[in-house]
């Protein structure tokens, strides 16, 4: 007989897995969401508006997380210093590597260094013994991360003394998000991926709030336009709540391996929208590099 998460992974829209049509999802919400920011962020600091954007999530998913389970319950024990632990390490950690090392480093190499995340999850899971990684996974994790080099390539890739201190900060980065994938998965069963979604974001974003005070008091909010508020909105609403949500319930149901694999797509996406909104073109590297995410997405999937 089958479980209830088999039942769900195996129900199909046209002939595809939900699991795969909603990280489909994710990855055109969150590739374009650096587009987005980065157009918020010409107005609103990036501590800031971090801080806002998580308390706007934070409190949107009480909310939903209320109306659809009741009352809010916490896990005991171990399991709740867990999901302390893994919000800190998943939200406050990784926005502040992401934030203050794309600050001193060059976009390309933030992009190649983030990108390696799903061999990270991939390393990690196997040497914790929670992932199974088959030759067909590593070859199709090896095509993917080497298409998201040819898109990156194609810009200013430099590695120097002068932005070692960003790359750094991006490679811990990456580790948060790893470590995070990974440790929600040990968290109680019981708990559903909206609860922990809601209580690991609740938990991360006050250190969020602590270290974006400062940026919060200057910023003359009276000077932001709408374009800048609608953009802080899709990062909140979008980019957190309903990305985060679909993220943790394709780890609950298919594992880290198989979710992380998407984030190699991203940067397709994100060159996709650059395109017309910040006007960045395309090249010939970058269509190389987009074919080959493709079949590394599609290779591991299937593994």
């Amino acid at each position: 007989m089958l479980t209830q998460s088999q039942r769900e992974v195996r129900r199909v829209i046209p002939g595809i897995p939900l699991t795969d049509l909603t990280m489909m999802l994710v990855v055109l919400i969150w590739g374009a969401n650096f587009s987005v920011v980065k157009i918020a962020m010409m107005q609103i600091s990036p501590l800031a508006f971090a801080a806002i954007r998580f308390t706007i999530a934070s409190v949107v998913l009480l909310g939903i997380l209320r109306l659809r389970e009741g009352a809010i319950v916490l896990p005991v024990g171990r399991h709740f210093w867990k999901m302390v632990l893994f919000g800190i390490i998943g939200n406050t950690c990784y926005q502040i590597c992401f934030t203050i090392g794309l600050s001193i480093t060059t976009a390309a190499n933030a992009a190649l260094i983030v990108a390696m995340t799903p061999a990270l999850i991939a390393l990690f899971g196997a040497m914790l013994g929670v992932e199974r990684i088959t030759r067909k996974a590593i070859f199709g994790i090896f095509l993917a991360c080497s298409g998201v080099v040819f898109i990156v390539a194609t810009h200013d890739l430099a590695f120097s003394w002068h932005t070692l201190s960003g790359d750094l900060l991006m490679l811990g980065a990456s580790l948060c998000w790893a470590i995070y994938t990974l440790g929600v998965r040990s968290i109680d069963q019981a708990s559903s991926p909206l609860s922990i979604t809601t209580l690991t974001m609740v938990f991360g974003t006050f250190g969020l709030v602590l270290i974006g005070i400062p940026d919060l008091l200057r910023t003359d909010w009276t000077a932001v336009s709408m374009i800048a508020w609608g953009g802080l909105g899709y990062a909140a609403l979008l980019g957190l709540v309903v990305a985060y949500f679909l993220w943790n319930n394709s780890v609950r149901l298919v594992g880290g391996n198989r979710t992380a694999i998407y984030g190699c797509a991203i940067p397709l996406v994100a060159a996709l929208v650059a395109w017309p909104l910040l006007g960045e073109q395309l090249t010939v590297w970058q269509g190389i590099g987009a074919a080959m995410i493709v079949s590394g997405v599609l290779l591991t999937r299937r593994s």
